[in-house]
């Protein structure tokens, strides 16, 4: 009996050994499973995969819940329900040991101390095995039932185990001779087994080989039955069995349309044979955990040979999902071990070597007629580039030189390819402004300069004429308040100007845009007045051509970076002779700073920009626009506006508040006298740009002048007293057209007042200074 004890016993134990083992492996395989992030993956040497999780936030829902405690050994064990787990499949398996039952004679009567167990699980997500496990009984005195719950609804079944002596008890065979087995039905789950006998000797005519009757569930694969076990199986009270898990209880067409649907990227959803819910499964040629949201991941095939069937590893080209297979060069076929495999393609080989020495002949063909091409091209792009120089006025701009005896040696003819390199070809974001005679962009040249190109709207011979106008006149102006013409290209379908570039945007922008985070002070609005004066002053009567610039308008004068003035757009100047009063043209200019006279008779004067100009000072002193349609209620007009304010005695109305707080009383009724003088209908009583600079340089002046302490009231001149001594100046600054600069001895001849000035005054430029001595 010993012997038969120790025998039974390692029986016992390799049963154990085989389930560990198993386990042992799947938990290497077990590595493409996974947690949520920042989730513990493991309970001692068990994996947890997603949905199973331990600790809030970890898991799908309460029933996929992971209890980690420690076990009577001191080890780790993950517990779900009453469930100790062994393994997590994402398979959707649990592998679990679970409690045998047992009834006995003790020779003194029948124990029952082993006689049922119970197996609590969720009646949705788990469900006993019906594929992997079997119900057994094992006895000859024995009846075993199994209580579940199947379908939401009370479930039993039994089988019955007898023989009579062990001899007949056969080796492997279950068939209800010292063992019986049932298989489990689908969908059972809360499982409780219970042993009854309804044998009147209560084991007592096989005591001596079979005290004992039991019965458990157990995975199929771990048990054969052999006729040792009728006498110690209570050696072992555990038997390995397996759980199936699904999610939810909905089928994939239902789960699939609902919100908290969970398979991720590159998997499947499947229904399972038996059971509720869905599982989700990776698609072939992808691996990890398909319940995670980022889903499986692609199996890179070709760093394993067991997993491609390619000829040669080097050979092996992972794609998504997938891998493909190539051959060497000069060879054919699939590449696979299974399929064509690789073999070499004479045909290749000869049509190869036939097209080798077509292509070399073919080849010096397309070199020759390469270098043919590129001499023709490059012959056509001269011929092309002459073309435009022609069409966009080159030879009426070299006639204009000529006929002129003008100097634009500083005018440098710019590459079209730099323009375009310094622009981003013309990139949209890069435009600045608009006009009638074209579109302006920022650039930046290779030297690292920043300038403004003008693209210029050539649609007529008028146009044309308009370009070759505005390069004619710009390269003969130098002028420190006129925008400075780098150069200009005409070797484009489209002719371009170069100009230094401007940064802070037009007079216009500052005036209506009411900005406050750098608004215009009447110091400045004052010297913006005087540098523009001073610029159409130099242009009147101090170039070297008198010039006409015709469109004098707030968005034509443009401020640099310290925010002085420069006058820019001479699309539309005239240079007249010096006996010439006026130009007979078309009507050209904008509408608002129009010189009435100009308009009804076509004949251009000087006063016809120093109207536009008048317009430019109104804008300085109201801070409106010259046109608006919201001026109520009449006139729309701002020139006609502040003429009716000033004769209404209600200039101080009209104002801008801006500048009422800082500037003096006296100065803005001289500036607004100015402007109206400017804005009379009557050419003839306007004053000349000269007058007109030198009253505003006389405003600036005693402006100074009133802010020295050390002058009395009764001394400080007036702005009409200010006039008369700048103009004795202006006659004696007329030797040369560069600075004129007073002396001491002139200014006390000047002033004989008890305080003395010395001035320095730059007639071409319009600015002026004061001190005391």
């Amino acid at each position: 009996m010993g012997g038969t004890y120790n025998k039974l016993l390692v029986q016992v134990i390799w049963v154990g050994v085989i389930f560990s083992g198993m386990a042992t492996a799947a938990l290497a395989e077990a590595a493409n499973g996974s947690a949520l992030l920042n989730c513990p993956n493991w309970c001692g040497d068990v994996e947890i995969p997603y949905p199973f999780g331990i600790g809030e936030g970890c898991y799908l829902n309460k029933n996929f819940s992971v209890n980690c405690t420690k076990s009577w050994d001191g080890r780790l064990r993950p517990q779900v329900g009453d469930v100790i787990i062994q393994q997590i499949s994402i398979q959707g398996q649990i592998d679990m040991f679970m409690n045998t039952v047992e009834v006995c004679n003790n020779g003194s009567g029948l124990s029952k101390n082993f006689q049922s167990t119970r197996l609590r699980v969720s009646s949705n997500a788990f469900t006993i095995s019906n594929t992997q496990n079997l119900f057994i009984a094992v006895g000859c005195d024995t009846y075993a039932f199994l209580y579940g719950n199947q379908n939401n609804e009370d479930f039993s079944m039994g089988c019955m185990s007898i023989c009579q002596n062990q001899s007949i008890v056969l080796n492997g065979s279950c068939s209800g001779m010292g063992c019986c087995w049932l298989e489990i039905p689908e969908r059972l789950s809360n499982v409780r087994l219970e042993i009854y006998t309804n044998s009147y000797r209560n084991h007592t005519k096989v005591l001596n080989f079979n005290p004992c009757g039991y019965a458990f569930v157990v995975k199929k694969q771990l048990f054969m039955f052999s006729p040792i076990y009728l006498s110690s199986l209570q050696l072992n009270r555990t038997i390995p069995m397996v759980l199936d898990w699904t999610i939810g209880t909905e089928r994939c067409k239902y789960a699939q349309l609902k919100t908290d649907y969970i398979c991720g990227g590159n998997s499947t959803c499947d229904d399972p044979e038996n059971g509720y819910g869905y599982r989700c499964q990776c698609k072939k040629g992808y691996e990890g955990n398909p319940y995670l949201p980022l889903g499986c991941k692609d199996v890179n095939e070709c760093l394993n040979e067991n997993l491609n069937n390619c000829t040669s590893p080097k050979r092996c080209i992972n794609t998504e999902g997938n891998y493909t297979c190539s051959c060497p060069k000069w060879h054919s076929g699939d590449g696979r071990k299974d399929g064509e495999s690789c073999t070499l393609n004479l045909g290749l080989v000869k049509k190869t070597a036939i097209g080798a020495s077509t292509g070399l002949g073919v080849l010096f063909l397309l070199i020759g007629g390469w270098g043919s091409y590129k001499v023709v091209k490059k012959r056509k792009r001269i011929e092309r580039r002459k073309e435009f120089f022609k069409r966009n006025g080159g030879l009426l701009l070299q006639h204009q030189i000529s006929q002129s005896e003008l100097n634009v040696e500083n005018t440098k003819l710019f590459n079209s390819k730099d323009l375009e390199r310094a622009t981003d070809h013309f990139n949209v974001n890069r435009i600045l402004g608009q006009g009638g005679q074209g579109t302006v962009y920022k650039g930046m040249l290779d030297d690292g300069r920043i300038v403004a190109v003008k693209k210029s709207k050539i649609t007529d011979e008028g146009k044309l004429q308009e370009f070759i106008n505005e390069v004619v006149v710009l390269s003969q102006i130098n002028h420190r308040n006129i925008v400075k013409l780098l150069g200009c290209c005409l070797e484009t379908e489209v002719p371009l100007l170069v100009y230094e570039f401007v940064p802070n945007g037009t007079l216009s922008k500052y005036l209506s845009d009411q900005n406050e985070e750098f608004p215009l002070t009447w110091d400045m609005r004052l010297r913006i007045a005087i540098e523009i004066a001073g610029a159409l002053y130099y242009l009147h009567s101090e170039a070297s051509l008198r010039i006409y610039h015709r469109d004098i308008k707030s968005t034509n004068i443009l401020l640099d970076d310290k925010y002085r003035a420069k006058l820019a757009d001479f699309g539309t100047s005239r240079s007249v002779d010096i006996d010439q009063t006026h130009l007979t043209t078309l009507v050209h200019g904008t509408f608002g700073y129009l010189d009435p006279e100009y308009f009804q008779s076509s004949q251009f004067t000087e006063k016809s920009d120093v109207y536009s100009f008048g317009v430019v000072l109104v804008e300085l002193l109201t801070g409106e626009k010259a046109v608006s349609l919201t001026r109520a209620p009449e006139p729309r007009g701002l020139a006609s506006y502040f003429i009716d304010s000033m004769e209404e005695n209600n200039l101080f109305d009209i104002l801008d508040k801006r500048i009422l707080k800082e500037a003096v009383e006296e100065e803005l009724i001289a500036v607004a006298n100015l402007a109206k003088r400017c804005l009379s209908l009557d050419g003839k009583k306007r004053p000349t740009m000269k007058e007109v600079s030198m009253e505003l340089e006389a405003v600036k002046i005693s402006q100074k002048a009133s802010s020295l302490e050390m002058l009395k009231r009764d001394d400080r001149p007036t702005v009409k007293e200010v006039v008369v001594m700048l103009d004795g100046l202006r006659g004696k600054g007329k030797q040369t057209r560069k600075e004129a600069n007073l002396n001491e001895e002139e200014t006390e001849h000047l002033l004989s007042s008890s305080a003395r000035y010395s001035l320095n005054i730059d007639v071409g430029v319009g600015y002026s200074s004061a001190s005391t001595i």
